[in-house]
């Protein structure tokens, strides 16, 4: 198999990039890229740690990264699986590399910068929802900022309704839990249980 190992060969293959794909890259947020950051549900958190790499999924209310000003950001955490695998990373390694997707549009908003986890009450009190303060709350220093060409998400046909794939033909979280568990899970039990216990966790 032949494989390119410099990147002398890479760029020989793919050549160098435009110029609108370096004029984008900014080390600050310009209103024009807050107003994805402000619409979006939904974000991959990336990390990198001792044990390896982890890529998270973080989802709110649309807006729920905050921009502090135009050089950081925070994000709220909510209850989860209490691995903290994203967290665990940025305290021993703060480069953190986010993506922000907005249903609808084919356009998305990558962050790279460095964390640092705060707990401060006031701070994590400021994101309450249903009653509920964040647990912490990962503050990113920004370091670039630049959006993503649609293709991908074009390419995809991600929301596109007719492209949806109906969940009961992919395996649920208790027949996975099964297997991995070698059945010292219940499945079934897990998957009836599942719906109650993700509502008391949701926030």
């Amino acid at each position: 198999m032949s494989k390119i190992e410099t990147v002398e060969q890479l760029e020989a293959l793919y050549g160098l990039p435009g110029e609108a794909s370096l004029v984008k890259e900014l080390d600050h947020i310009i209103p024009e890229y807050a107003a994805f950051i402000e619409a979006s549900p939904f974000v991959a958190l990336a990390t990198v740690g001792p044990e390896g790499l982890d890529c998270s999924p973080r989802g709110d209310l649309a807006g729920f990264v905050r921009i502090h000003d135009a050089r950081t950001l925070m994000m709220p955490d909510r209850r989860g699986n209490n691995r903290a695998d994203s967290l665990k990373n940025i305290i021993r390694d703060p480069r953190v590399a986010l993506l922000f997707l907005v249903p609808g549009s084919g356009t998305t908003l990558r962050v790279n910068g460095r964390a640092e986890i705060s707990i401060d009450p006031e701070l994590c009190a400021s994101f309450t929802v249903e009653g509920k303060p964040a647990r912490s709350v990962t503050v990113v220093a920004v370091e670039k900022v630049y959006f993503q060409c649609a293709r991908a998400i074009h390419r995809s046909e991600l929301w596109n309704p007719e492209k949806h794939v109906d969940p009961k033909s992919l395996p649920t979280p208790g027949q996975i839990l099964e297997v991995t568990s070698r059945k010292g899970i219940d499945g079934e039990t897990y998957d009836k249980e599942w719906p109650e216990r993700a509502k008391k966790s949701m926030w």
